[in-house]
């Protein structure tokens, strides 16, 4: 239960057991058990689970709508190799917010291959989140840099210096509709796992922040035939990278 303990779910364990062609080999399914067993609810495993939950829950879908602003481009035209994930370099971005309202975490992520990027801003104006964008962007190729996916936030209304400075074109999601961008919604879940709303982030330097980064990318995918994000990234991008 190492890997379960480390983050992992069932399926990345499983998945990964099997890519390492490793002679113990468990299902998803019987490690769910093990977890429901009542040996694994005596240890509360189910916490280490990613929602958390002895059961699943579902969120329903807000029907509100209303008009985007004329000069952001919506998500609909977005170029097709970013809407199937065929291609690196389309990302989606996030800001997660905590207790403190000066607590705000940029996070970034490669729609094809799940590599993550995060970074502490030190307030949350739009020229702030620019910048830290461009920062955290502007040492990938040039083929690693092509769309970014935002919501409507004011933090994100400098996107036109993102394409000026960096190439990357900016699209955004309709208003009240997080499950446009989905792989970032899910992702940010995740890091609540360590990082849940009432953490104080001043308590975390960004070295800490760096190595949860870290995990996150080492850490198998099932949609990625259990690699890792670091893995596929490396070979989309032409480096050799080991973990």
């Amino acid at each position: 239960m190492a890997r379960l303990g480390r983050g992992w779910t069932p399926e990345q364990i499983s998945g990964r057991l099997r890519l390492e062609g490793s002679q113990h080999t468990l299902s998803p399914v019987s490690l769910y058990r093990y977890v429901y067993s009542p040996h694994g609810r005596k240890d509360k495993l189910h916490r280490y689970l990613a929602q958390r939950k002895a059961k699943r829950g579902y969120r329903r879908r807000k029907g509100r709508t209303s008009r985007m602003d004329e000069a952001k481009q919506p998500i609909w035209l977005r170029p097709t190799k970013a809407h199937t994930r065929a291609e690196v370099g389309h990302w989606e971005g996030d800001c997660m917010h905590f207790r403190k309202q000066s607590d705000i975490l940029l996070t970034l992520q490669d729609r094809k291959t799940r590599y993550w990027m995060m970074s502490k801003l030190p307030r949350k104006d739009a020229d702030t989140t620019a910048d830290t964008i461009r920062f955290q962007l502007k040492g990938l190729p040039e083929k690693a840099r092509k769309t970014i996916t935002l919501d409507n936030g004011s933090e994100f209304a400098r996107h036109h210096r993102l394409e000026q400075e960096t190439g990357l074109r900016a699209f955004f999601c309709e208003p009240h509709s997080p499950w446009q961008r989905g792989s970032i919604e899910n992702g940010n879940g995740r890091v609540r796992r360590d990082l849940p709303r009432k953490t104080d982030l001043q308590n975390w330097t960004n070295d800490d922040i760096e190595t949860l980064t870290f995990i996150r990318n080492s850490t198998p995918r099932k949609c990625l035939g259990y690699r890792t994000p670091i893995e596929a990234f490396a070979n989309e991008i032409g480096v050799a990278l080991e973990v």
